[in-house]
């Protein structure tokens, strides 16, 4: 039977991507694990790989096609044996958790009101649903089953040959271990699984992609026609402004601001610069990284994150490094940054921002993280507050370094300082115990050969 190839959910926060480019072509054969298309998300383009051996019988996205949901059909993969007669009457959607989710967008079209069938599809959605939880899955026509959930509420990723497979034997897809790309169940996955253990309900995810939050009040209402050009969001924007919107609506934020000395940095950062071989120049941000990973050890409490009933205490320092791109903006982590010297870390941040820029990062490289830094001083900005990036449970902003007046031994003098301001979490971290962090802080950066005790 024919078994469709889903858009895959690249990442734990992936909603929906572009099919930016087909690696093969109808009537070729493909093995488990073959590269078949590259999809480009909110943050980067990825390969993704077939999880079924088979032949590909028809391509139902074309190139460049955006807002493709996670789990739309994009192509039909036949069986060994199979012809193209196997198509005939089959409904890939059918097989598809998303059911009649509607279709996507081509690449730059314009945003605007659903259809009259679209609405009333999307109205009867929830109906549908609810009537086809109904149904056993041995009904089924021998569709793929929808994906299961675990205890948590984890969705477990299969293929939908094993899905229908599992439904069909009574296999529990979420006692299994997927062998295939990305920890995903494949048809060998299921050969001597115990059968008959598999749940009587199953929940169905919906597949409409999220767009970005929509304000209490629409502006074009203030504005003339014509007035103002509108742009529609891209994929980028409206995960930024979901994720943002949802991080100032779940987490308390407060704030802690403190000013730092810069002179024994900048003269220290001078001198390593004058000695350090050919292509390796240390910037200012490569202290501060550093200092904040060792802060962050030394006040271990405040690299956590908040997990609703408990609180995550990291064993690493993986700080993330706010990147500009166009359009929005990218976190990329330096993981385990405690265990890694200056010039390790500025090699490392300047090759994540150089993939961050081009969209060739992968999701581990910018997901998850303990804490993260955004610098705006080499824009002038004197100071600014962060928005914290769940999981995380603090951010720290950091202001340009510049000449003011200080107070030394009761003497007015001039020196080097920069105004940071962290943002916390006041689920996880409490006022005193950012005082801690900051206070670490300060004096690493301060006194950066402390930095090497």
């Amino acid at each position: 039977m024919p078994t469709p190839i889903l858009m895959p959910a690249l990442s734990p926060t992936m909603e929906e991507g572009t099919l930016a480019k087909w690696l093969v072509k109808k009537g070729d054969t493909v093995n488990a694990g073959d590269v078949i298309a590259e999809i480009e998300t909110d943050k980067a383009t990825m390969e993704v790989e077939a999880v079924d051996e088979g032949t590909i019988g028809r391509l139902l996205v074309d190139e460049g096609t955006e807002g493709v949901a996670v789990n739309k059909p994009i192509a039909v993969l036949l069986e060994e044996g199979e012809g193209e007669d196997a198509l005939e009457g089959y409904d890939p959607s059918q097989d598809s958790p998303l059911g009649d989710a509607p279709p996507p967008k081509e690449r730059g079209g314009k945003a605007g009101k659903p259809a009259p069938e679209t609405e009333s599809k999307e109205k009867n959605a929830a109906p549908k649903a609810a009537s086809a939880k109904k149904e056993p899955a041995s009904d089924a026509g021998g569709k793929a089953p929808p994906a299961p959930e675990t205890a948590k509420g984890e969705r477990v990723f299969a293929s939908p040959l094993a899905r229908r497979i599992a439904a069909q034997q009574g296999i529990d897809l979420a006692a299994l271990s997927g062998s295939g790309p990305h920890g995903r169940i494949v048809k060998a996955d299921l050969e001597g699984a115990p059968k008959g253990a598999a749940k009587s309900s199953v929940t169905q995810t919906t597949g409409a992609a999220a767009s970005g939050p929509v304000p209490t009040v629409d502006p074009r209402a203030f504005y003339k026609d014509g007035s103002y050009e509108e742009v529609p969001l891209d994929g980028m924007r409206k995960t930024i402004a979901r994720r943002l919107t949802q991080s100032m609506q779940e987490i308390p934020h407060f704030y802690l601001t403190v000013d730092c000395a810069l002179d024994e940095l900048l003269v220290a950062r001078r001198k390593l610069n004058e000695e350090a071989g050919e292509g390796v120049k240390l910037s200012v941000n490569d202290f501060l990284i550093r200092a904040a990973a060792l802060a962050l050890i030394k006040v271990p409490d405040a690299n956590v994150s908040f997990a609703g009933n408990a609180l995550l205490k990291h064993k690493s320092a993986d700080v993330g490094i706010a990147v500009a791109l166009d359009g929005g903006l990218i976190t990329p982590i330096i993981r385990g940054a405690e265990k890694k010297g200056l010039a390790e870390i500025s090699a490392e941040a300047k090759s994540l921002a150089a993939r961050a820029r081009d969209k060739k990062l992968k999701p581990a490289e910018y997901e998850g993280g303990s804490f993260s830094i955004s610098n705006l001083g080499m824009f002038g900005i004197k100071h600014f507050t962060g928005v914290i990036n769940p999981p995380q449970a603090a951010i720290l902003a950091v202001g340009k370094g510049e000449e003011r007046p200080v107070v030394k031994n009761g003497k007015l003098e001039i020196a080097n300082v920069m105004t940071v301001t962290m943002s916390c979490d006041h689920r996880a971290i409490d006022g005193a115990l950012g005082a801690q962090f900051l206070e670490a802080f300060k004096s690493f950066v301060e006194y950066p050969a402390r930095m090497l005790l």
